[in-house]
């Protein structure tokens, strides 16, 4: 189900009156959102955007994330190194720990549109995609559309869901569109999904396939907080909750104009062949059934570049693919059935292969 807490997060279209909508799927390919649109026209107006620009509001979303999950820098950081090289992110965890408000602070920083899918075991393709209502008045089609066609997508709970209501986020997550009754809809600009589940909830949930996890850019553990933290945090949320204190700090131009920064951070040869190695050794790896794809070799060089971009610089360290590494490389692997039964986990296997290969100099 959607959430419809409020009009400026989530706005449910299928309550709009029927004449606001596109009379047929072909009418909304012209009406619908529209990214490559969005971005020629941010582009116009950042032709001067450049790294010096670019940085100071990235710190600003940094501290406005830090004043709502305190104590966990590392997962901020990731979390806007995804936004920076356009990946969608998968945060895993315990309940309540603030997988939902982090992610909700996100889509509140970025002056972008923001709706939030429940997932539930009833939820249907179609009420994430939208689909074409009859009309008896005059026996025609009318499309309306679903809360996909957004900038930032929250899927939580994304496991309650089926598998076959899973895969409507395939298309949209790899190609930026999708593909509703044969036609195809260009998904805005910037596009992220934010999806989140938990791993204890097995009742009720299903697991998602292997084509879907390759599909997220990062898998982020948010974590307990440290005893300190958590102390001053009961303090904090004592008369107010500081998610409800967050503005927007970056506008679609700002995104957009950053992630065609990353896309110009330069990558030494060297490093480049790092990652092909890196990944090529989870492919041969004995206790790995499955390795890095090659998409997961050009989402780990575009994590790297936007690292690099985050941390201030116009070029890559060996030090932003080992900060990288545990983060976009284990959800994509599968253990053999033997691995399984022993005590080493994907991400132990990564940090060996990791230790294995030779860092460039």
């Amino acid at each position: 189900m959607w959430d419809q807490t409020s009009s400026s997060e989530c706005a449910n279209v299928s309550t709009l009156p029927a004449e606001q909508h596109p009379a047929s799927i072909n009418e909304s390919l012209n009406s619908a959102p529209r990214g490559d649109k969005d971005s020629s026209q941010a582009f116009k107006r950042i032709s001067s955007l450049s790294l010096a620009d670019t940085v100071p509001k990235l710190d600003q979303l940094k501290q406005n994330l830090a004043g709502v999950i305190q104590g966990k820098s590392d997962p901020i950081d990731i979390l806007i190194i995804a936004l920076l090289a356009g990946g969608s992110v998968l945060m895993e965890d315990v309940p309540g720990v603030g997988k939902t408000t982090l992610a909700k602070a996100l889509a509140r920083s970025l002056d972008v549109e923001f709706r939030r899918i429940q997932f539930t075991p009833d939820l249907l393709p179609t009420d994430i995609l939208g689909s074409s209502i009859y009309s008896p008045a005059d026996g025609s089609f009318t499309f309306r559309s679903g809360p996909i066609f957004c900038s930032v997508l929250l899927a939580d709970e994304i496991n309650r869901a089926s598998p076959r209501t899973q895969s409507a986020l395939l298309e949209a997550m790899s190609e930026r569109q999708v593909t509703i009754e044969g036609n195809r809809l260009k998904l805005p600009d910037p596009f992220l999904v934010l999806a989140t589940q938990n791993p204890i909830d097995f009742h009720g949930t299903y697991p998602l396939p292997e084509a879907q996890l390759d599909r997220f850019l990062v898998h982020l553990n948010i974590g307990y907080p440290d005893p300190a933290t958590e102390a001053d945090m009961l303090y904090a949320q004592a008369n107010d909750r500081p998610i409800d204190q967050v503005s927007p700090v970056l506008s679609i131009e700002d995104i957009v104009g950053a992630q065609s920064l990353v896309r110009n951070v330069h990558v030494d040869r060297s490093i480049a062949e790092y990652i092909v190695r890196i990944v090529q050794e989870t492919r041969n790896h004995h206790q790995l059934r499955l390795g890095v794809s090659p998409r997961g070799s050009l989402m780990f060089f575009r994590a790297v570049q936007a690292a690099a971009l985050f941390s201030g610089r116009d070029h890559v360290l060996p030090d932003d693919v080992l900060q990288l590494v545990q983060y976009v490389l284990p959800h994509r692997c599968i253990l053999t059935s033997q691995a399984k039964y022993s005590s080493s986990s994907k991400a132990d296997i990564i940090a060996e292969i990791v230790r294995k290969v030779r860092i460039p100099v």
